[in-house]
């Protein structure tokens, strides 16, 4: 398994925010997530575009990790595996929500494309 050389040099809260919901797929899969309550692997998958299983398996790791995502197990056969948000990843919806307000009030005046607003991020409910 790969293992990090240096930890993360983290030194404000506000990298510590970018380093738990940035990058291109957490705040997708948090946005998913938030939308339809619980979903299956598949189903998240289903609703993500262009991500590979290694990318999402790994995506969903890192959010259990740092405690933004559950991951409920049942005994059963076939397998059954939900996803939901915890209360720490619900936070972070109206967070996510004032980025994608914000983007979607200069991204226009910066680059001349509209962006259409995605269907999970919601910011006027």
């Amino acid at each position: 398994m790969y293992q990090k050389k240096l930890e993360a040099d983290i030194r404000c809260p506000l990298e510590y925010g970018l380093e738990i919901f940035g990058g291109k797929w957490k705040s997708r899969v948090i946005c998913v997530l938030n939308e339809k309550r619980i979903l299956r692997y598949s189903g998240i998958r289903k609703e993500m575009m262009n991500i590979t299983d290694a990318v999402l398996a790994a995506t969903l790791k890192e959010l259990i990790n740092d405690g933004l995502v559950s991951r409920k197990q049942y005994n059963e056969i076939p397998p059954k595996v939900e996803y939901s948000l915890t209360e720490k990843g619900k936070s972070v919806v109206p967070i996510l929500q004032s980025i994608c307000k914000w983007s979607g009030m200069f991204h226009k005046e910066n680059s001349g494309n509209v962006m259409a607003q995605c269907q999970q991020c919601d910011y006027n409910s």
